[in-house]
């Protein structure tokens, strides 16, 4: 049995709304009238306990027992930071080309450029040894929250209880690395529902993995950033891998996906069998304000400026490396601004608000959990006082990537002052330590410097003593400036006499960064001070929160996601977008068009192979959308149908994927992005001529 039966009256309201716009605004509607989405905590299923019933109910279809564990079997945790599968009996695995990118640079041979030109083994012998790369399957399931929850409960504070916690895990992955069937695994403990219930995972580690295939970066990433978290999509975002067993040869496998490239249709039920790195969907209504007006405003400005100051100084550098940061800083701007869009939607808050009213009520009905209701005071209580010293976190932390290089080392210098008179010998060590530098670049050091005080100006106001010790009643730019043209903390011989001369030379120096490293370095420590006191408190009455919610709805909701496997269904389904809607499915000619739309400009050029197309290229699939619930750690699971076939790669999400973070909302567009089964076995017979692989995975 699934939550939320009771649905809104004029219930398309909700679904009328895009996620980032605000076509319904909230005094349009009776917010308090508005109720939780029955998948609002999404369908992140853990193998521990599959939704055998659920499935069966909504998809007519009955997975037994071997065919959960075919599903999990046959798929794979590509080193620590993707999903993979395998996808033929002879041990080839599929991944992402953005999962790949890293491994195809390790096997480059001198004079060789695989992001540029792609690769392709034609030949078993031509397959390449990835140095280092390992994939996971989870091959053993062990429920320990019994015993982990007894030994926990011996605790007197919540320190002593999450040291116990700690040891009783290291204690168990021991115990069972001795056991018949665990030893030789790697094990991990895994946490569900913030500790309201413990499994322990044995995984086959697999260490030599070769690389196949993998298309150009251009197509691997087709549409760059200004395409990213959007759909339409047209990208080629895969790579093939081959394990290979202990005698060296291709691994023999029978759990495997099959490849349908006849792919999916419209309506059809799939599943994604991956291991989503992080939702935070059972965090508080408190919380998440915190983060929609403190936390995430902050967090956007800062890789907002950020991205400014590098595109800046890299019209002069021109470096690729520098050209990546920018994309980091860019693509997470877009994935943090699709999750505040989000927050600030009245109704998605609303549906939040309402399962915390639902799941209060539960609690307080319940004599044996009544006893747990002041829970969510106690979380506002401590979240009020993390708000209380958020701005004073987020601008004075030591960090050069929020205050530049030449900041952050006077505050260094300010804690150095402190340590000489209140911990005289660790002082000692960490003057062999500091020593002058010069940062890499001192134009980007202003660069980074000005919007610093920038943010700090939005962030504090003018009125804050920091904030007016900075400026000197001039605009931030000026006064990174002017700062850094009158400090004297690169020269050696300044600094090395401050230190000799310890607090009183420190406290007494005029230096204008210092005297701003004077006025942030305490408060900065009192800010993380109380956050740290807090944050420990929040740690543990999260788990209790855990704990309850699963007491009160068991496996109904799933946990939040913890790169731990988990298998998601849904739909292979439309959504309208912008005026129009989207298709279910996007070919090869749509990439051509914005090819020649775009005057076959960067990043919709092609590479040269690419650009005499076949008619029967041009006809087939690329890409396609679901319903399925994904977030990051998600990239290279594969798309299944109810036979366990591949039919597709999951990449992306779309824009309205965004607020995945805290709440799964396909209702109000939230679609995975995959590539097409078909797409992939068209470019490798029309374009790479990769006939070996085109064979192997028609089989």
């Amino acid at each position: 049995m699934h939550l939320y039966k009771e649905k809104l009256a004029g219930w398309s309201l909700v679904s009328m709304l895009t996620i980032g716009s605000m076509a319904v605004q909230a005094q349009d509607i009776k917010l308090d009238s508005v109720k939780a989405g029955e998948f609002d905590m999404g369908k992140m299923w853990t193998f521990d306990t599959p939704p055998v019933e659920y499935f069966q109910k909504t998809y007519n279809f009955t997975p037994d027992e071997k065919w959960f564990e075919k599903a999990r079997l046959s798929a794979l945790r590509f080193a620590t930071y993707c999903s993979a599968s395998f996808v033929s009996a002879d041990g080839l695995v599929m991944t992402n080309h953005h999962c790949a990118r890293e491994s195809g640079v390790e096997v480059q041979k001198k004079g060789e450029d695989i992001m540029a030109n792609g690769f392709y083994a034609e030949k078993l012998s031509d397959e390449r040894k990835v140095p280092g790369l390992f994939v996971d399957q989870l091959v053993k399931i062990e429920d320990i929250t019994e015993r982990i929850q007894k030994i926990e409960e011996q605790g007197e504070s919540n320190a002593e209880r999450i040291k116990l916690r700690e040891q009783a895990f290291e204690n168990i992955k021991k115990e069972y690395g001795e056991k018949e069937g665990w030893k030789g695994l790697e094990i991990q403990t895994v946490s569900f529902y913030s500790g309201g219930r413990y499994s322990l995972y044995g995984f086959k580690r697999y260490n030599d993995v070769r690389l196949v295939f993998m298309p150009e970066l251009q197509m691997g990433f087709f549409g760059g950033d200004a395409d990213n978290f959007t759909y339409p999509r047209y990208n080629l975002d895969c790579s093939f891998f081959r394990v290979y067993d202990d005698a060296g040869k291709p691994l023999r496998t029978s759990n495997y996906y099959k490849f349908n490239p006849d792919g999916v249709k419209d309506g059809e039920a799939v599943f994604v069998v991956g291991n989503p790195g992080s939702t935070g969907r059972l965090r508080t209504v408190d919380e998440l304000e915190l983060d929609r007006d403190k936390v995430i405003p902050f967090t956007l400005q800062l890789l907002r400026n950020r991205s400014l100051a590098l595109q800046e100084y890299n019209k002069t550098i021109k470096s690729d490396s520098i050209a990546n940061e920018v994309f980091s800083f860019e693509n997470g701007y877009k994935a943090y601004k699709g999750r505040l869009d989000g927050m600030n939607n009245p109704v998605l808050m609303a549906r939040k608000k309402d399962f915390e009213r639902s799941f209060k009520k539960a609690v307080r009905d319940n004599p044996k959990l009544t006893a747990n209701y002041g829970l969510w005071d106690a979380i506002a209580e401590n979240v009020g006082k993390l708000r209380a010293v958020r701005d004073d976190i987020s601008i004075m932390q030591p960090n050069p990537l929020i205050r530049g290089e030449l900041l952050t080392f006077a505050q260094q210098l300010a804690d150095f002052a402190s340590l000489a008179r209140t911990d005289p010998e660790r002082a000692n060590t960490l003057k062999g330590t500091l020593k002058a530098f010069k940062p890499k670049s001192m134009e980007l050091e202003e660069g980074y410097l000005a919007a610093h005080l920038s943010e700090a100006l939005v962030t504090l106001g003018s009125g804050d003593a920091y904030v007016k010790t900075a400026l000197a009643g001039k605009p931030p730019k000026e006064a990174a400036s002017l700062l850094l043209r009158n400090s004297k903390i690169t020269d050696e011989a300044f600094v090395t006499s401050l230190m000799d001369g310890g607090e009183n030379a420190i406290t007494a120096s005029t230096d204008p960064l210092i005297a701003l490293a004077r006025i942030s370095q305490p408060r900065f420590l009192l800010a993380s001070a109380v956050a740290r006191d807090v944050n420990a408190k929040l740690t543990v009455d999260r788990g209790k929160l855990g704990r309850l919610l699963y007491d009160v709805y068991g496996t109904n909701i799933p946990p939040d996601a913890t790169f731990s496997l988990r298998i998601s269904d849904g739909l292979v389904k439309s959504y309208n977008y912008n005026g129009t809607t989207a298709p279910v499915k996007t070919t090869y000619a749509g990439m051509y068009d914005r090819f020649y739309s775009y005057n076959k400009e960067f990043p919709w050029s092609l590479p040269q192979r690419w650009q005499n197309p076949s008619p029967e290229l041009m006809k087939a699939p690329i890409n396609f959308i679901s319903t399925n619930d994904i977030i990051g750690g998600n990239s290279g699971s594969p798309m299944i149908n109810k036979n366990l076939e591949a039919v597709g790669l999951i990449f992306d999400g779309n824009m309205e994927s965004l607020p995945g973070y805290f709440i799964f909302a396909p209702d109000a567009g939230n679609r995975t992005v995959s590539v097409h089964a078909g797409g992939m076995l068209a470019s490798m017979k029309y374009i790479y001529k990769a006939k070996r692989l085109v064979e192997e995975l028609s089989k």
